[in-house]
């Protein structure tokens, strides 16, 4: 295994990379970041005075990353999903190993690409498919290894996406509208969701997939009949409607600092008034949400048939009051049970034995004592994140990867499946075949 730190270059110096780069913080005998690349010269700034590396390793593109050959170990990837194929590939061809963000590629074309570079060039890829890290989604897969609960026969998963969460990613923010970012939200959102059942699945493949989903929600004819255009500026119903930016943003203005609040990062310390003004400007996170330009979904059904006889569900529901994601699977000795904000799981075996159980099943409960959207340095996603970026240093260090370690090729399943889920959607919720090379 390899001695000296891993070394790593931010292509993208976004919120998800420097997440990941923090670890770099936690353990700099393992772990050391040595470049960026972003055509934001403030967040190369940033990132360059976070982490100590001198000016010739601040570049403004992959591209220009690249004309300077192979000068570390690895690359965090976090650029947006379409820039994933065009960042990605004149870097692997260098030898790089990659730590890439999730959907790693919109379409079936661009991921067979990535894939196959990958192959040619024999480099590791990572996903960052962060829910498998998650002590609640871990620990189920680790229940499941045991066959303890038999074959499975069904698999069932819910997200629901709070209504502050959809508003600011899905209808005014970056992934609002899939011609821009070449997401539809079943990708963006959802393949954590999708690769989930994947993984838990992984003893089959998926075949084939239908889908049904729209957005009813977010649209000008429902919008009230007063309303304005720029919530804070002209519409009489800024403080009562329960999208209003005002409510959401002004009233709580750290929950989405790192969406809404971009355009003031070039300030030190803004203040309420500057957030204030950005409110009243023509900032797309100021827009009524009735009024935005979104056209993804904002819910949205997945039924999928897999090799093995087994079926699986997943129903997204963006605009929800609280944040959900809830899991059951059925075997044919017993079924397991949970929900992840709780980080809490039953496991329910069939037992008939007389007088053993009120139900004739025995239920055990498990309690993994963590909170399921911790906040902070590392805590989001149920803990994930520090478990996979910790997974990929080992895993390029040449050590033993874990149970969750997502590979490309491990990613693909999910991928297709979202893919062809979207192509069902788009055609009425015609059943489409899932082909896996």
């Amino acid at each position: 295994m390899q001695q000296k730190p891993t070394t790593a270059i931010i292509v993208g110096a976004g919120h998800r990379s420097l997440m990941y780069a923090e670890y770099a913080k936690l353990r700099p005998d393992l772990f050391q970041i040595v470049g960026v690349a972003d055509p934001n010269p403030v967040r190369r700034k940033m990132v360059q005075e976070k982490f100590g590396f001198s000016e010739d390793m601040c570049f403004e593109s992959a591209e220009q990353l690249a004309a300077r050959g192979r000068i570390a170990d690895t690359i965090i990837n976090g650029t947006m999903d379409e820039m994933h194929l065009p960042t990605s590939i004149p870097l692997l061809n260098l030898g790089y190993d990659m730590l890439l963000e999730k959907p790693f590629a919109t379409c079936e074309e661009d991921a067979r690409k990535i894939q196959e570079c990958a192959l040619r060039n024999n480099v590791k890829v990572m996903v960052c498919h962060v829910l498998r890290y998650a002590p609640f989604y871990y620990a189920i897969k680790e229940r499941l290894m045991t066959g303890e609960i038999g074959d499975i026969l069904s698999i069932q998963a819910v997200e629901h996406v709070t209504y502050h969460h959809t508003s600011t990613a899905f209808v005014r923010g970056k992934w609002a509208n899939s011609d821009r970012c070449h997401s539809p939200m079943l990708l963006s959102k959802s393949c954590h969701d999708v690769d989930i059942i994947a993984w838990m699945m992984s003893h089959t493949k998926p075949t084939q997939v239908a889908s049904f989903g729209n957005t009813m929600q977010f649209k000008p004819e429902n919008a009230p009949a007063e309303a304005g255009t720029i919530c804070m500026k002209d519409c009489p119903l800024v403080d009562t409607c329960l999208y209003s930016t005002k409510r959401l943003y002004i009233d709580h203005p750290d929950r989405w600092a790192i969406y809404v609040w971009d355009a003031l990062e070039h300030l030190e310390s803004p203040t309420i008034e500057d957030k204030i003004a950005l409110m009243k400007s023509d900032s797309p996170y100021a827009r009524c949400i009735y009024k935005c330009d979104n056209n993804v979904v904002d819910h949205q059904s997945v039924m999928i048939n897999f090799a093995s006889g087994a079926t699986g569900t997943l129903n997204m529901i963006g605009g929800s009051a609280a944040p959900l994601r809830h899991l059951h699977i059925v075997g044919t000795k017993g079924e397991i049970v949970g929900t992840f904000e709780e980080s809490k799981f039953k496991v329910i075996k069939i037992d008939p034995t007389p007088g053993a159980h009120n139900e004739e099943c025995s239920i055990e409960e498990v309690d993994l004592n963590v909170t399921g959207d911790m906040t902070g340095a590392f805590g989001s996603h149920g803990g994930g994140d520090i478990r996979l970026i910790a997974d990929f240093v080992e895993y390029v260090r040449g050590g033993r990867p874990s149970l969750a370690c997502t590979s490309i090729h491990d990613s693909m399943s999910g991928h297709m499946t979202v893919y062809r889920a979207e192509d069902s959607r788009l055609a009425g919720g015609m059943p489409m075949n899932i082909v896996l090379l």
